[in-house]
C-alpha cells in the first residue's frame, strides 16, 4: 500500500511505496496536455508512468490495478522545461563589484552550498533538466552538484555542465587590479591553438559536458547602426577548441554578443549561440543553414540592463530592443531558440520561467516559446530519446500549471505539480483547482 511522506521543512513531497521504484505505476489525469510535439493541446488525456519512464499516453488508457492516480484535470500538464543557460554558482551580478564579492569574498565550498539552494529552487519552480555553462571561478564545483543530484544526496534538475570556461588573455575578467597581483580570473585562460587543445582535453577529463568559449567583448553600436563587437579568438585558436571539443564527443557554448563574435562562432562550427543581442537578418539566416542553436537570455538582459547603464555602460539599454527585434524575426525565419534564462546572472528568487513570457513578447507564438523549453532544448542537449515530450518511451519529467499557457504565458511562473524521473516533488493540486475556479 502506498502512503506519501510529506517534507513540509523542504517544501517538497516524496512519494513511497512498497513496491520498487522500477515497479510504481502512477496514473496522471491531465484536463489539458501540452505534449512538446503536437502544435495544440488536448484534453481528457491520461498519462501512465512506470518506475521512471511514460509507458502510455492516451484518452483511453486502462489503468492497472493499485495504481497511484494524480488528478490533474484542473490544470494543464507539459513536460518539465529545460533551462538551457544557468550559472548555479552564482547569485546575480549586475555590476562588477557584486561579481567580485562573489569569486574573491566566497569560498567554492560556500558558493556550492548555495549552488544546492539554487538547484532547489529551480526543480520546485518546474525546471527539470539544465545546462550550467561555466563555474565562474568555482572550478569543477558544477560536477559535484551534479553528482549529488544524480547520487539522490540532493534535489535538483539534472544537469550538463560546462565547468571552468575559457578565453585568451585580457579578454576576461575580474580586470583593473594592480599589475602586481595575480588574481585568478573568472575562467580558465588559454592562448595558442595546442594550449586551447590541452584546456578541451583538460575540461572534459575533469566533467565537462559542453565546452563554453567567450567569443566577443567591447560591445558598441557600429556606423550602420548595428550592435558589433571586439572578437576575442585567432581563427586558428577557435578552429582548434571546437575541432577538439567535438573530436571528443562533445559540443561548444559560444557566448556571443555582438555581430563579429556571432560570425566567429557560426564560421567556427560553435553549436549554440549566447545572448546573441547582435543577430541581423544575414547571421540569423547562416544559423538556419547551419542547424545551430540560439539561447537569447532575455530575462538577464531585462534584470541587468538599467544597473550597467547607471554605471556607465549605457550600451546594455540600446541592447534591448535589438535583442527583442532578433527574437522576433529568428522565430520567424527557423532559428533554433531553446530557452536559455542566465539564471544566476540574475537571483534565484526570479522565476526562470518569466523568460518565456518575454520570448512571446518579443513575437514567438506561447506555443513557439513552451517548445524551446522542451523540445528544442531537449534537441540542443542531443536529449530527444528521453526528454522534451510527453510519450510513451519518455522520462517522467511532468509538471502543471493553473489556466492555459497558449492563452496566458505567465502562468508557468505558477507551477503547482512537478515530477522529475517519476518522483513527485511539488503537488499543490488543490492550489491549481482553487485558481481555476475564481
Amino acid at each position: 500500500m502506498k502512503k506519501i511522506i510529506k517534507f513540509t521543512t523542504l517544501g517538497l513531497i516524496a512519494i513511497a511505496s512498497t513496491l520498487s521504484a522500477q515497479e510504481r505505476i502512477i496514473a496522471i489525469q491531465a484536463g489539458k496536455l501540452i505534449d512538446g510535439k503536437s502544435d495544440m493541446a488536448h484534453s481528457g488525456v491520461t498519462i501512465l508512468v512506470k518506475g521512471n519512464r511514460i509507458v502510455e499516453v492516451g484518452k483511453n488508457v486502462k489503468i492497472p490495478a493499485g495504481a497511484q492516480a494524480i488528478d490533474l484535470r484542473n490544470a494543464t500538464v507539459l513536460p518539465g522545461l529545460i533551462d538551457a543557460h544557468t550559472h548555479i554558482l552564482l547569485q546575480g551580478d549586475i555590476t562588477s563589484a557584486e561579481y567580485e564579492e562573489q569569486i574573491y569574498k566566497e569560498s567554492i565550498p560556500y558558493r556550492t552550498i548555495r549552488a544546492v539552494a539554487a538547484v532547489r529552487t529551480a526543480l520546485m519552480n518546474g525546471i527539470t533538466s539544465m545546462r550550467d555553462v561555466e563555474t565562474e571561478g568555482a572550478m569543477y564545483a558544477d560536477v559535484d552538484v551534479k553528482k549529488a543530484i544524480n547520487n539522490g544526496i540532493i534535489p535538483g534538475p539534472r544537469l550538463w555542465v560546462s565547468t571552468r570556461a575559457m578565453a585568451p588573455t585580457g579578454a576576461y575578467g575580474p580586470s583593473g587590479y594592480a599589475w602586481e597581483l595575480n588574481l585568478p580570473k573568472g575562467v580558465q585562460i588559454v592562448d595558442g591553438p595546442d594550449n586551447c587543445r590541452q584546456a578541451v582535453r583538460e575540461q572534459i577529463a575533469n566533467g565537462a559536458d559542453w565546452i563554453k568559449i567567450y567569443c566577443d567583448r567591447r560591445y558598441y553600436i557600429d556606423k550602420d547602426g548595428g550592435l558589433s563587437s571586439q572578437p576575442n579568438w585567432t581563427p586558428e585558436e577557435i578552429k582548434a577548441i571546437v575541432d577538439e571539443t567535438h573530436r571528443l564527443g562533445k559540443k561548444v557554448a559560444a557566448h556571443a554578443i555582438g555581430r563579429n563574435g556571432i560570425k566567429m562562432a557560426l564560421d567556427s562550427g560553435c553549436d549554440s549561440i549566447e545572448h546573441g543581442d547582435g543577430f541581423d537578418d544575414a547571421l540569423i539566416a547562416q544559423a538556419v543553414r547551419q542547424g545551430t542553436f540560439w539561447c537569447p537570455t532575455m530575462l538577464v538582459t531585462e534584470y541587468v540592463a538599467p544597473g550597467r547603464a547607471a554605471a556607465g555602460a549605457e550600451i546594455w539599454t540600446k541592447m534591448l530592443p535589438m535583442l527583442r527585434a532578433a527574437v522576433g524575426k529568428a522565430a520567424k525565419a527557423g532559428v533554433k531558440i531553446a530557452m536559455g534564462t542566465d539564471a544566476g546572472g540574475f537571483p534565484w528568487t526570479m522565476n526562470q520561467a518569466g523568460e518565456l513570457k518575454l520570448m512571446v513578447n518579443a513575437g514567438m507564438s506561447p506555443m513557439q516559446a513552451l517548445k524551446a523549453a522542451t523540445t528544442v532544448a531537449a534537441d540542443l542537449l542531443d536529449q530527444e530519446a528521453n526528454l522534451g515530450s510527453i510519450e510513451a518511451g519518455k522520462l517522467a519529467d511532468i509538471i502543471a500549471v493553473p489556466g492555459d499557457p497558449l492563452q496566458d504565458i505567465s502562468v508557468m511562473e505558477k507551477v503547482s505539480f512537478v515530477m522529475k524521473d517519476g518522483m513527485v516533488y511539488v503537488d499543490n493540486a488543490e492550489h491549481a483547482s482553487a485558481h481555476l475556479e475564481k
